[in-house]
């Protein structure tokens, strides 16, 4: 049964993505609560007949509204109606674009949110057209800054001309647009996606595609093939419009992404095309032996008691955006391995930013020396700790020793470990993940990002580095592209690209009865 309200978590983390370390990516918006004006919320009153005296008392205004919010579960907030109005009326009256009016320039947008984000666009973001001047270091071949020279007669120039297809502002000048439109053109059409979709997080709409489901029996097993067989196995909502997945597997793809390598079922394996190597099983094959236990014939009564292993620890380094996804999300990982335990644990200087209301940071205490904020009643098998400090400092301290290549694995989500303004914050941190000989899942936005990230590791760490799955396309990458408020041509893909390596192993031989390393 569907319920009447939108998880408004899901929605915040939807608006607010985060892009890479190195660049702000995206303005930090507010969440949309979608209330109606006062005016159309005093003809819904108008409209409701037959009030109690008692609730004649209550006094009902928009901004009241705003304020009625309970809490059901962790990460959902429900909208409650005043006293006397029909619900379905309000929800009726919260739509403010409908799905075939969705396409508005950023300028014009019916959402306030939208226009600070155009207005942030033409006083941050520069026309890219080549007769301009750079106006920052090329970092990769399909930036559009590396059409400019630096020789060039024309100064930078923030853009002001808003495409009419797309509706965004892409151009210092209409000329300069229909000069350059043949290269426009190549990612007009998804950035009018893209457009779409912000304005359809904003439209007040209900979304059902936020609706996960619970836990399944063990003998009903998942197929993590791609996104559809997923979601169709793990018995989701139907989607069937294309709008709505790309907004639900913008949130998922973080712990699918981790799920669908260190699962037993998946799609990455050593078979030519698999991408999987011999290091990569045998690495994968000693936490998988964690993650999905045998059966024990443990039971509540006395009899039952049996031991059970300590949880398998995930390390997200780095964290951001996935760090204040709604907690359901992350739950949805758990339902994966039944039976295991799982301690999530996110790290990082960003991993509480905006977040200070929801969780105040703790002092730091002989008992808590890195203000961790512990989230242990999520559910039965999940708990998160979250720490706003770097993890080469923890390691130095020995906080997390000692490892276990059975019961821990790191993930880097988009670290930008090649990136010329964000290597340096890794150099001391990536042979402290090489020594502990775990797993380390990294993923990229692009391939070109991604193999930046690989071609940096390898020149860093000559020979100290075991490839555990080759670089390519993640199977469950997010189907939604990105805008980065400060290029408007730059477009991203959450989690496109997924890697794995590890630090290397030496194997003990016996050589003419000595032993050698």
């Amino acid at each position: 049964m569907q319920s009447g309200y939108t998880c408004q978590s899901c929605l915040k983390s939807l608006i607010t993505p985060s892009g890479p370390k190195s660049v702000v990516r995206h303005v930090r918006i507010n969440p949309v609560y979608a209330i109606t004006s006062r005016r159309r919320y005093t003809q819904i009153i108008a409209k409701t007949k037959a009030i109690s005296s008692q609730q004649r008392r209550t006094v009902v205004t928009a901004e009241s509204l705003n304020h009625r919010v309970t809490r059901n579960a962790p990460g959902d907030l429900k909208t409650t109606a005043p006293f006397g109005v029909d619900e379905a009326m309000i929800n009726s009256q919260r739509v403010l674009l409908q799905p075939n009016n969705l396409f508005h320039s950023f300028s014009n947008s019916p959402s306030p949110v939208i226009r600070r984000r155009a207005a942030f666009m033409k006083s941050h973001a520069y026309c890219p057209h080549p007769d301009h001047r750079q106006t920052r270091i090329v970092t990769s071949p399909n930036d559009p800054e590396a059409r400019k020279t630096t020789n060039s007669t024309h100064p930078p120039v923030h853009v002001n001309f808003e495409c009419p297809d797309c509706g965004l502002p892409v151009y210092c000048s209409e000329g300069h647009w229909m000069d350059d439109y043949e290269y426009h053109a190549e990612i007009c059409d998804t950035l009018r996606q893209a457009n779409e979709d912000d304005h359809d997080l904003h439209s007040g709409r209900f979304f059902p595609e936020f609706e996960y489901p619970g836990p399944q029996i063990e003998e009903i097993l998942p197929n993590m093939t791609n996104w559809d067989t997923y979601l169709y196995t793990r018995e989701y909502n139907a989607i069937n419009e294309d709008r709505s997945m790309r907004q639900v597997t913008r949130l998922l793809t973080y712990p699918m992404t981790i799920a669908s390598v260190i699962h037993e079922l998946s799609p990455y394996n050593i078979r030519s095309g698999g991408r999987l190597t011999p290091e990569g099983l045998k690495s994968l094959s000693a936490l998988r032996y964690n993650l999905h236990p045998p059966r024990s014939g443990s039971g509540p009564g006395i009899e039952g008691l049996r031991l059970t292993p300590p949880a398998v620890r995930i390390f997200i380094l780095g964290a951001r955006a996935e760090s204040s996804l709604p907690r359901p999300v992350w739950v949805q990982l758990e339902y994966l391995f039944h039976r295991c335990p799982l301690h999530l644990i996110f790290i990082g200087p960003e991993s509480m930013t905006n977040r200070d209301d929801e969780f105040p940071l703790p002092e730091r205490t002989a008992t808590n020396p890195f203000g961790g904020i512990v989230e242990d009643r999520i559910s039965n098998y999940t708990k998160i700790t979250t720490f706003v400090e770097y993890y080469h400092t923890m390691h130095k301290a020995n906080y997390f020793q000692p490892f276990d290549p059975y019961f821990d694995c790191f993930v880097l989500f988009h670290p930008g470990l090649g990136h010329p303004a964000s290597a340096h914050e890794w150099e001391e941190t990536l042979p402290q993940l090489l020594e502990t000989k775990v797993p380390i899942i990294a993923t990229g936005y692009t391939d070109w990002d991604m193999q930046r990230d690989k071609k940096w590791v390898e020149e860093k760490m000559a020979g100290e580095v075991d490839l555990l799955m080759e670089a390519g396309e993640n199977r469950f990458r997010s189907l939604r592209w990105d805008l980065n408020d400060l290029d408007p041509m730059d477009i991203s893909a959450g989690n496109w690209g997924v890697w794995a390596f590890r630090g290397k192993r030496y194997e003990t031989t016996m050589k003419d009865g000595v032993i050698s390393v």
